[in-house]
């Protein structure tokens, strides 16, 4: 019996061993997604200038726009203060502020507003210069040889000679600048909305519910920056070099390797995202540059351990519940994501800064990397008891020649490309989502994350039952056309302009979850079907390589058409979601030609995994 077979009978005999297994090795990849999608909730913070202000009634608005549509409330005359630059608003296509203001001035038989010299928002002066007083009383016509005529109590006399009723304040709208530092938790204001269906400028009394202080990020440099995790994947090969490690020193090893540059790279991201940088580092601000190094290293550490788990399980459950087992870790690790989607946006705002839910995902990674040492320990235990020695520990010898074996295997390149076009249509679609439900689908900003939060809760629960039926009746090929057929559908109801309510994006949110367990399910158990046991590190490599250049590229792309596509702080996502959806048309007709190279090549896609 060959060590191989040794190692795999002591693993595949204990039961209780191989599921203790792929929780520790599970719960790893848990902390390691949470980072990842840690970011995703929070790119309104990221891309806005100053402080983002979120309302109790789950709105939000930068402080520069609180500033133009909302209306300070004064609670008495005494609060206003002579001297200081004051905003007038009211409904210019009603003039009804305007014709309130003629109504209460002083002898109004005699004076009458000039409306042609107001605007929206018309800044005055507020003064109680005697002189200017008598001045605006001349330029008025207001009848008054006496000064004590017309008390200064009860009147605000405005730069522009107009005079306004001091106990009729609030209803006038009247406003100094708001000051973003003085915006606190607690603050009351009036702001001011469009009523598309009124066709009618609404005032709503909101309360400050928190701040988070933005980064002031453009879109494009926020997709840079989501593209950032595959830069070192993908431009310097490191995780194709990373699978032959992985075949080569085993798993422990690689393991060990990977979940320590997970920390480092996510170490790099929060000094990031919690400094204050001046001026730019190869073209971008720097922040955003120092930003994305931090995400590309924790993505080269994260894509090289997401393989090495892979090759865990395939090692410990071939031949027995595969698929269940694979289907089980992805489910573990959408865990990761729903927390982040769900807690990233509150904990940010609990402390008013985007590095707090950064600085815990660091923290996760930690957690994740201690676990894993605990696996290695119990591995090399299993190891000793099998008498198998540790420079056993990797497979049969890999050689640099093995590789021809995988590139010359076409049912190999098949799965590759669709990997590549299912997942590019799923992460990049799940980082701009929240913004998606917030603007196509008017859902409040302080649960739109939830919305996107259903994939994650939906393949937890789906992957597993999905990936038990591949080992008991098989039909893997067939359920991967399922499954893109169904993620096309999602992208043209997105692209739609249809359904624009929360209920419609939820259904359809549901259906991307069922497609997103499909695939998955049955691809990843299909790979050792296709792919020997010893250059099984190296086919996984290649195959998260070649999906890098989608997460790296992608975003870029989506950022980019979102940018061009955003009029007036609205964006229209016909275009992004289009793109999308041709991703899964592209993914249906390879899922259809893989099942095509299973009959001819007889990979056994087909069949069931347990024996």
């Amino acid at each position: 019996m060959t060590t191989t077979q040794k190692l795999q009978k002591r693993l595949n005999d204990s039961k209780a061993a191989r599921w203790t297994a792929l929780i520790i090795v599970s719960f790893t990849m848990m902390m390691a997604y949470f980072f990842t999608d840690v970011m995703g909730p929070l790119e309104a913070p990221l891309t806005t200038k100053g402080k983002l202000v979120y309302f109790d009634n789950g709105t939000y608005l930068s402080a520069d726009s609180l500033n133009k549509v909302c209306i300070e409330q004064k609670d008495s005359i005494d609060s206003i203060e002579y001297g200081k630059v004051y905003n007038i608003v009211y409904n210019k296509r009603t003039n009804r502020v305007a014709e309130f203001i003629n109504s209460i001035i002083s002898d109004s038989a005699k004076v009458s507003l000039d409306l042609t010299v107001l605007d929206k928002f018309s800044k005055v002066l507020l003064t109680n210069d005697v002189a200017a007083i008598d001045s605006m009383h001349t330029t008025c016509s207001i009848a008054a040889t006496d000064s004590t005529a017309v008390p200064v109590h009860k009147f605000i006399y405005l730069a522009n000679s107009d005079i306004l009723s001091a106990d009729s304040i609030k209803a006038l709208g009247l406003k100094a600048d708001v000051a973003e530092s003085d915006i606190a938790n607690g603050n009351k204001y009036m702001v001011l909305h469009v009523d598309k269906a009124e066709n009618k400028i609404v005032e709503d009394n909101l309360i400050v519910d928190s701040t988070i202080t933005g980064l002031d990020w453009g879109s494009d440099d926020y997709g840079i920056f989501s593209g950032a995790y595959g830069y070192i994947n993908v431009f310097l090969l490191m995780l194709f070099f990373g699978g032959i490690i992985l075949d080569k020193m085993g798993v422990r090893f690689t393991g060990i390797m990977s979940t320590g540059l997970m920390f480092v790279g996510a170490a790099i991201k929060w000094y990031a995202v919690h400094s204050v940088f001046s001026g730019e580092l190869f073209g971008l601000p720097t922040q955003v540059t120092i930003a994305c190094i931090g995400f590309a290293i924790y993505g080269m550490g994260c894509e090289i351990a997401g393989i090495t788990v892979t090759k865990v399980i395939a090692k410990w459950f071939t031949g027995h519940e595969l698929a269940l087992a694979m289907g089980l870790q992805v489910a573990l690790a959408r865990v990761g994501t729903a927390g982040a989607l769900f807690f990233a946006l509150p904990v940010a705002q609990h402390f008013g800064i985007v590095s707090a839910p950064v600085m815990i995902g660091a923290g996760a990674l930690c957690i994740g990397f201690l676990s894993y040492i605990v696996y290695c320990v119990m591995d090399k235990k299993l190891d000793a008891s099998s008498t198998v020695a540790e420079s056993g520990e990797s497979e049969e010898q890999f050689k640099m020649s093995d590789l021809k074996v995988i590139f010359c295997n076409k049912g190999f390149w098949l799965i590759t490309l669709l990997c590549l076009m299912f997942y590019s249509a799923v992460f990049p679609f799940l980082k701009f989502a929240t913004n998606l439900m917030i603007i196509k689908y008017h859902v409040t900003p302080s649960i739109a994350g939830m919305i996107p939060g259903l994939l994650p809760f939906g393949t937890m629960i789906l992957t597993p039952i999905f990936g038990s039926l591949y080992d008991k009746i098989g039909k893997g090929a067939t359920l991967m056309i399922i499954g893109s057929a169904l993620l096309t559908l999602v992208h043209v109801l997105f692209a739609l302009p249809i359904m624009n309510i929360w209920w419609f994006a939820v259904i359809v949110m549901i259906l991307l979850g069922i497609a997103f367990s499909l695939v998955p399910s049955a691809m990843w158990p299909s790979v050792p079907k296709i792919i020997p046991m010893k250059q099984l590190g190296s086919a996984y490599a290649i195959i998260f390589y070649i999906q890098n250049i989608g997460l790296s590229m992608v975003p870029v792309l989506i950022g980019n058409v979102i940018q061009s596509s955003t009029t007036n702080g609205v964006t229209d996502y016909t275009m992004p979601m289009a793109i999308f959806a041709l991703f899964g048309v592209i993914a249906v007709a390879i899922s259809v030609m893989l099942k095509g190279a299973d009959k001819k090549f007889g990979y056994g896609l087909e069949q069931r995994n347990e024996k």
